[in-house]
């Protein structure tokens, strides 16, 4: 258990990460519904019983499935630690999937998914990332109707015991010994196992690097524009989020200024860098009016170029690094977002001094470097593109 407690108000943060997700799914959507169905039953307690008893404590638990693991945590105040604990630990220890609960679930997420793919941007993220890592990539692979439908308890059941593994456990906040020793005592039964990830990767990607879904009723267009690019252990990955930064990481951005200031073809439009445990992506997000879909997509090829051949001016270079750099800061403003630090280092294999050393590096980027990075990991002809509307 890794504890943090300089916290001052009588609140605590107990998050229990689980080697769970996409990553080691047998079929599509069983590890967000085994995540998903935690609290809706316990032995001799319902899904309203447990959310009743939540409430009566100050307490909440949030759970979510992501990509590489699953984690489930409990807010609650400091003082109702000890009341509200057991029945936290069998939420995590002893779920029984109620078939009603699942069909509610099962119905919801389904009516959700239908929605949604009348959203030209959902249908754009999720194509763009199956076309970056292939349908066959738990990073690409898309959720389906006919994969939830064929989810059952029984399914969830066998999930849970096999690969529901506990891998970390971080507390924020202040207990007394008496209490912080019964909590790792029970969570030690919980003792994290190796396992066998279950997807076969890297299949051939064939996937197109242009795709175009034409829906004629849409006024406007999602563009997405990505690749897969190095992750944070890399040692050019500090300079390269300075170089996302000024290219369309905050609102003083290229991107910024030239699709929206100076063009108007967008009320916003931005680049990140996104890290799995396993992966990272490069990703340009935005919509705009339908007939200015090919301008769109030149001007942010043309901005992209642009980092490649022409050095970053000393004003624009000191302007994005001080905003990076501040942003930084207020990443580690306070004991919870230390604690998100703490397990990014944990969870993805980083180094002690990762942090300290990413400010240092980035503060040492000049323009010359960033133009040899934009040429290294930015070539334009490597780009999937997926546009819908």
């Amino acid at each position: 258990m890794v504890c943090l407690k300089e916290v001052n108000q009588d609140v605590i943060k107990l998050e229990l990460i689980f080697k769970s997700g996409k990553w080691f799914e047998p079929e599509p959507g069983i590890a967000h519904f085994t995540s998903l169905m935690l609290d809706k039953g316990v032995p001799g307690k319902t899904a309203y019983q447990i959310a009743t008893q939540f409430d009566l404590f100050g307490a909440s638990i949030d759970v979510s499935a992501g990509l590489d693991f699953s984690s489930v945590t409990l807010y609650a105040l400091a003082s109702n630690a000890l009341e509200i604990f057991p029945l936290f630990f069998q939420l995590v220890t002893q779920p029984i999937f109620p078939d009603h609960e699942l069909i509610n679930a099962k119905d919801i997420f389904i009516q959700n998914l239908k929605l949604n793919l009348k959203k030209n941007s959902f249908v754009a993220s999720r194509n763009i990332r199956k076309n970056i890592f292939g349908e066959t990539h738990p990073y690409g692979a898309i959720i389906e109707e006919t994969h939830i439908k064929s989810l059952s308890r029984e399914s969830l059941l066998a999930y849970f015991k096999n690969q529901f593994v506990l891998q970390e456990v971080y507390l924020t906040g202040s207990l007394p010994d008496a209490v912080l020793k019964l909590m790792a005592s029970q969570l030690e039964q919980l003792n994290s196992q190796s396992r066998q990830k279950i997807n076969a990767l890297h299949e051939k990607n064939n996937s197109p690097q242009l795709q175009h879904i034409d829906r004629t009723d849409s006024i406007q267009t999602s563009v997405r524009i990505g690749k897969r690019i190095i992750n944070r252990n890399h040692p050019d990955y500090p300079a390269l989020i300075l170089l996302n930064h000024i290219l369309g990481g905050y609102f003083g951005s290229r991107l910024m200024k030239n699709l929206r200031e100076e063009r108007g073809l967008t009320y916003g439009i931005n680049s990140t860098l996104t890290n799995f445990a396993n992966d990272s992506i490069f990703l340009i997000g935005t919509d705009i009016n339908k007939p200015d879909r090919t301008l769109a997509i030149d001007e942010i090829m043309h901005e992209i170029t642009l980092l490649s051949n022409q050095p970053v001016s000393p004003s624009e270079l000191i302007l994005a690094r001080n905003h990076l750099l501040g942003g930084l800061q207020l990443d580690a403003a306070n004991p919870f977002s230390i604690m998100d630090k703490i397990k990014s280092m944990r969870t993805y294999n980083l180094s002690s001094d990762y942090y300290s050393n990413l400010f240092q590096s980035i503060l040492k980027t000049d323009a010359d470097f960033l133009n040899q990075l934009a040429l290294k990991h930015l070539a334009t002809e490597e780009l999937h593109i997926v546009t819908v509307g």
